[in-house]
């Protein structure tokens, strides 16, 4: 867990050395990473490394984005263990005694990790075979019950490859099968993870996966429903409204309970305790029992409650609608809305909703509801105040998700929508952390929040630029080389070893 009480009692110290200039650091190195040398494959490993964990790590490079829409050319990032401490001017920005600074060259930008809202990794792993496919209960429309987690394989070889991509964080989902798919959790791309719980963001709230349109009708329609986008929406109404009685039933059984805890007491005749109170009588056998356990239900009451946030697949502008329409109802929020190909039709209700759109840059037509799709839909959400994200759904994009924002990003310029480089890096960082409810820990280069950064080798939009190194939580944890990059047992093909990479 990463503690933020550990770094306060550092800043007076750190506070010092940032006003006084700095002592002399441990080491100085120089990364050669002009992408059109080659320098993707000469392995950052030539620029120095922190020694351990929780020391201060100063790095300098050509430019820095924070992702709060203000970027600094050149910039530095000071982080100490987990925590990030301070970005900014290089001569604003010093090293501290003892601390690590890693010189990344005038090509060398520095941006918060990319998050990804829409991931199946771990439940739709690698190789793509039916014993490995974990992501969809296909069992009853409505399985609120279920967890993404407890179909989650750590050693999936997908993951590895995100990680050297840029990818940080990623939430994993239920498939789009069911009209509620069950819970999602969200996860950081640790190497060497043995578990679900080894990968999980600590303290990140539980999603739930929705899904409207085609998919539920589809799937059902020949198991006895839905067979209609009518028959789709009386299904979440029947499990909102049998969740509103189990909520019922819960807080009244509280309160039965709340009134036996306090007991039948006579102050004249009751004995008293050692405090000179009455003593309080309770009688067993009027204990009330709670109502039966349903963990299904429990879910849709945590969605209810605020605690579990939705995540919705859906694509049609009518149907955002409607469902933004049917969440009011019940007094709950749908936190982001996922594919939403016409997101652009109803942008200005999005941004009154405070709704996301977690979207594609380009991709629509291979169904009848993803038809009418444009590639100016991030532009134009954002344009009109609303949160969009660029996502994945797809163990390849996941790689490429800065080239996909970036795609977004000049389809919007060409329409004539002004989009700068620093919004179009809050499609990728600080919006999809507020869609999965974690924009106060990660998501953006602040001090406080978690050393989650990556270094690519030039603009991060360009389809030349790559992933060079990338921290979480303050620690390194993929470096572009052929013999450093982590690998799961099941990655398939030649290792580059074996191919005789240099």
């Amino acid at each position: 867990m990463r503690s933020k009480k550990a770094l306060w009692p550092l800043l007076p110290a750190l506070t010092l050395a940032l006003t006084l200039g700095c002592d002399k650091p441990r080491s100085t190195t120089t990364a050669p990473t002009d992408p059109s040398e080659g320098a993707d494959e000469q392995a950052a490993s030539d620029i120095e490394q922190p020694d351990e964990p929780g020391e201060a790590v100063l790095l300098r490079a050509g430019k820095v984005m924070s992702g709060t829409g203000t970027s600094y050319s050149p910039g530095a990032v000071l982080f100490v263990g987990a925590d990030l401490v301070a970005v900014g001017s290089p001569d604003d920005v010093t090293a501290p005694k003892g601390a690590t600074v890693m010189e990344l060259g005038p090509d060398a930008v520095v941006t918060p990790g990319i998050i990804d809202t829409h991931s199946h990794m771990g439940v739709y792993p690698s190789p793509n075979l039916s014993g490995l496919s974990d992501g969809n209960e296909m069992s009853a429309p409505i399985t609120a019950h279920v967890r993404a987690e407890d179909g989650f394989w750590p050693q999936d070889p997908q993951l590895a490859h995100a990680l050297a991509g840029g990818i940080t964080t990623a939430q994993i989902l239920p498939g789009s099968a069911n009209l509620i798919g069950g819970r999602s959790f969200t996860i950081k791309l640790r190497p060497g993870a043995r578990s679900a719980e080894d990968m999980r963001f600590e303290g990140a709230p539980a999603g739930l996966k929705m899904a409207c349109g085609e998919n539920p009708k589809r799937v059902y329609g020949q198991k006895g429903g839905p067979v209609t986008r009518m028959g789709n929406v009386a299904g979440y109404r029947k499990a909102f409204e049998e969740a509103v009685e189990y909520q019922r039933k819960w807080d009244t059984y509280r309160r039965k309970l709340a009134l036996w805890e306090v007991g039948e007491t006579n102050s004249r005749r009751a004995p008293k305790t050692q405090d000179g109170e009455p003593e309080v009588k309770r009688d067993e056998k009027q204990r009330p029992e709670p109502p039966a356990r349903d963990f299904g239900l429990e879910t849709l009451v945590g969605v209810l409650d605020g605690d579990i946030l939705v995540h919705m697949h859906c694509y049609r502008a009518d149907e955002m609608s409607l469902m933004l329409e049917f969440a009011a109802g019940y007094g709950f929020e749908i936190r982001s809305f996922h594919h939403a190909v016409e997101a652009y039709k109803i942008a200005d209700r999005l941004a009154a909703a405070d709704t996301a759109v977690s979207i594609w840059a380009d991709w629509w037509g291979f169904k009848v509801e993803a038809y009418d799709g444009v590639r100016e839909n991030a532009a134009m959400v954002t344009q009109a105040g609303a949160r969009a994200i660029i996502h994945s759904d797809s163990a390849t994009g996941i790689q490429r998700l800065n080239q996909e924002a970036g795609k977004a990003l000049f389809a919007g310029r060409k329409a004539g929508v002004e989009i700068s480089d620093e919004e179009a890096l809050r499609w990728l960082t600080i919006n999809p952390a507020w869609a999965l409810g974690v924009d106060d820990r990660t998501g953006s280069l602040e001090p406080g929040k978690a050393a989650d950064l990556v270094v690519w080798n030039g603009d991060p939009f360009s389809v030349y630029s790559q992933a060079q190194l990338v921290f979480i939580d303050g620690e390194q944890v993929y470096e572009r080389g052929p013999n450093s990059r982590p690998r799961s047992d099941f990655d398939l093909g030649l290792r580059d070893e074996l191919r005789g990479a240099p």
